[in-house]
């Protein structure tokens, strides 16, 4: 079946994006294996625009109803796109599924998020949600009142201190290093808290709990023995991977994987596919910003579309 626009993803930027295609009455079809994003483990989302506080679940779900109330939209879902291949010297785009599915379409709007880098100890898939996060802006209030544990000293572990430090009690962040490497003006606003004990030479080999995290183990590498530290919250910031591998080379992608695109109108490199989210090269991840992009990507794609 031939569209004028596939839709990758399940999160807030495919979701928006699927209902201002609907809206638009555009020709659309969306895969996805399931609806919500990395948002979907959050216990307590407090910063998406509407809703003083849910969880990740239940914001899932009021993502794909409000999806599935359109009419003019196709949903694949329990399924993930394999392979995209440009079809010359036509316009279109083959989209192929791990299914087997294989859709044709004028364009394509990439909303596919990222996957966060995990620690793969012994406890920190049994915990997430449960005191394992992955996202100190969505999850830090949950954290007020508790010792936390923040694993990552580059960028995005000071920054996870910083969105901490107004709720948490303590807070230890933890570099496998002998040295942080964020930003040196952020190293030295937390290094001057009193809340923050930084400790050096650090790999987490296990995170304990019962019903929730109770601690976390870490082997000093210096000293060749296995310490504990007594948290309630455990905060894993080692990276991102953008869910874009089914691209291949065919657009222009950053050091870090993610989709360059232009800010003004969401497109990527190659003419033809759209990209915003987490998958996109855009400097703030968030919900709300992944939203309001791919509702920018799908007006553009509608005038993209009229022209055509």
């Amino acid at each position: 079946m031939a569209y004028d626009l596939i839709i990758i993803g399940g999160g807030p930027a495919a979701v928006a994006a699927g209902v201002y295609a609907a809206r638009k009455k555009i020709k659309t079809a969306l895969i996805t294996e399931s609806f919500g994003g990395q948002s979907l483990v959050s216990a307590d989302v407090q910063n998406w625009i509407g809703d003083v506080s849910l969880t990740g679940l239940e914001l899932a779900e009021k993502l794909e109803k409000h999806l599935r109330a359109q009419e003019d939209i196709d949903i694949i879902d329990g399924d993930l796109v394999a392979s995209v291949q440009k079809m010359e010297p036509a316009a279109e785009f083959l989209v192929t599924t791990k299914k087997g599915k294989v859709l044709e379409t004028k364009t394509i709007f990439v909303g596919s998020g990222s996957r966060r880098r995990h620690l793969n100890v012994p406890g920190e898939d049994k915990f997430e949600g449960k005191g394992v996060a992955y996202c100190s802006i969505c999850d830090a209030p949950v954290f007020a009142g508790k010792d936390v544990a923040v694993v990552g000293g580059g960028n995005a572990g000071l920054e996870a201190v910083i969105d901490l430090l107004p709720y948490a009690t303590k807070i230890y962040l933890l570099e496998y290093n002998s040295a942080l490497r964020g930003d040196p003006v952020t190293q030295e606003k937390i290094k001057s808290d009193p809340k923050v004990t930084v400790i050096f030479h650090a790999k987490t080999v296990e995170i304990v709990g019962d019903q929730f995290v109770t601690g976390l183990k870490y082997e000093d590498t210096e000293a060749k023995e296995t310490k504990e530290l007594p948290v309630g919250g455990v905060f894993v910031e080692i990276g991102a991977v953008p869910n874009a591998d089914f691209l291949g080379d065919s657009v222009l992608k950053n050091k870090f994987g993610e989709i360059v695109v232009d800010h003004k109108t969401q497109q990527s490199s190659l003419l033809g596919i759209w990209a915003a989210g987490d998958v996109s090269d855009v400097l703030y991840k968030q919900n709300n910003i992944s939203a309001g992009d791919a509702v920018k990507a799908i007006l553009n794609i509608y005038d993209y579309l009229k022209k055509g």
